[in-house]
């Protein structure tokens, strides 16, 4: 099995963490510098306050304001599952970035979350 792990810095871990709740994310253990969320058995994230990530990273600087340290796509099951997720995401307090696109074998629809990080959820039809 193949497990995807992302790591963003966040401005407010347990205001990150409630957002990425309301997309459906479960929390594993509780929170120190970092938490750790999963999707699904495969897909997860781990949110560090800006400090912690800067110390992971080598330094990097943990600022989405600045630059992108990361762009990530999630697929789901269907069309309606990637526009419920991304308005939930809006609810929640994040920024769309556009309707849906659909690409031939691809719909998606992107967001930015509470600090700046890019996402989109996507459906490949079969």
């Amino acid at each position: 099995m193949t497990m995807t792990f992302v790591n963003l810095p966040v401005a407010d871990l347990a205001a990150a963490a409630e957002f990425f709740r309301t997309l459906g994310f479960t929390a594993d253990g509780p929170a120190g510098d970092s938490v750790h969320l999963a999707f699904d058995d495969t897909t997860h994230l781990v949110l560090h306050t800006r400090a912690a990530f800067e110390a992971f990273a080598g330094g990097v600087a943990a600022d989405p304001a600045t630059g992108r340290e990361v762009i990530v796509g999630l697929a789901v099951e269907s069309r309606q599952r990637v526009d419920d997720l991304v308005d939930r995401a809006v609810a929640a307090g994040g920024e769309p970035l556009g309707g849906g696109q659909d690409l031939g074998g691809l719909y998606m629809r992107g967001f930015r979350d509470r600090d700046g990080h890019q996402w989109s959820f996507l459906h490949l039809a079969g």
